[in-house]
């Protein structure tokens, strides 16, 4: 069907070519011919001669029609121009800075020399008596790993039996205490029991008390009491709050670990009472148990 519909406009354009063409070639009317009349027929009468017809006139050529010119499609308007939008104006581009002189930059004061540290047994001020050797309180349900540093002590050694024992470190470290006012020492530290020998009906021990400084040489100490220095170096450290007399379970507790660690220690136990030795039953009684590793 497209196909049909282009023929016939293509004919159409044809014919209409065609048409435009002829009109263009005009053809001239012919002139009239004058000629002379025939003769009349052989046996025609005058009469009859008249009565015939003037000859025909020939009629002049009217030119062919010519086909209207096609139309040609109508141009729409051109639309009209759209409202000027107006452009940002651009700033003028400016010149770049100027390097300015680097500063060098300023100079920091040199920090302040430190001073070297000083020993624990050379610090000034005024001593701590409740200071520990592990220098930190201890965890009642661990085991802490601590360095013990040495300290200046009086000491002094005794024996006891097992019933008597709290009773005699009490009075024992009542004795160092007096002794350290005698000769002008500040305590620095908590007392201590380091226990040599044990067995079934008692124990020998070593009682400590750190003291600010050793004693001069020249200072006399009585009831046997000495000159010496605390333990030091690497221990284990468990913490015993309860009575005195349940002190037994805490040792208990300490052996069971060492065997599960596979741990060998010296034989020396060593007590620091964080509490004073007043009352055996105090169930708040606190005492930090060392043990050494050989």
């Amino acid at each position: 069907m497209r196909r049909s519909k282009l023929a016939v406009a293509a004919l159409a354009i044809l014919c209409g070519a065609s048409a435009m063409a002829l009109a263009q070639t005009r053809v001239a009317p012919p002139t009239a011919v004058e000629a002379a009349p025939l003769a009349p027929p052989p046996g025609a009468t005058p009469a009859q001669v008249q009565s015939a017809p003037a000859q025909a006139q020939p009629t002049p050529v009217q030119p062919a029609p010519t086909a209207p010119p096609e139309p040609q499609p109508v141009q729409p308007p051109p639309a009209p121009p759209g409202p000027l939008v107006p452009q940002p104006a651009q700033p003028a581009p400016t010149a770049p800075p100027e390097p300015q002189p680097v500063q060098p930059p300023p100079s920091l004061p040199a920090p302040p020399a430190q001073a070297p540290a000083t020993p624990p047994q050379q610090q000034t001020g005024a001593p701590n008596p409740n200071a520990t050797l592990a220098g930190k309180p201890g965890d009642p349900s661990d085991v802490d790993e601590v360095t013990l540093v040495a300290k200046p002590a009086l000491t002094m050694s005794g024996q006891s039996s097992w019933d008597q024992g709290f009773q005699r470190l009490s009075e024992t470290f009542k004795t160092l205490r007096d002794e350290a006012a005698k000769a002008g020492l500040r305590v620095s530290g908590r007392p201590l029991t380091l226990f040599t020998e044990t067995d079934d009906n008692g124990f020998r021990f070593d009682a400590m008390l750190p003291v600010e400084r050793a004693p001069d040489a020249a200072a006399a100490l009585g009831n046997g009491v000495k000159a010496g220095t605390t333990p030091a170096g690497q221990a284990l450290r468990f913490v015993h709050t309860a009575p005195y007399d349940d002190i037994d379970s805490t040792y208990e507790t300490i052996t069971a670990y060492l065997e599960a660690k596979s741990i060998v220690v010296k034989d020396a136990f060593l007590e620091e009472y964080v509490s004073e030795l007043n009352d055996p039953l105090d169930p708040n009684l606190e005492i930090n148990v060392y043990v050494q590793p050989k």
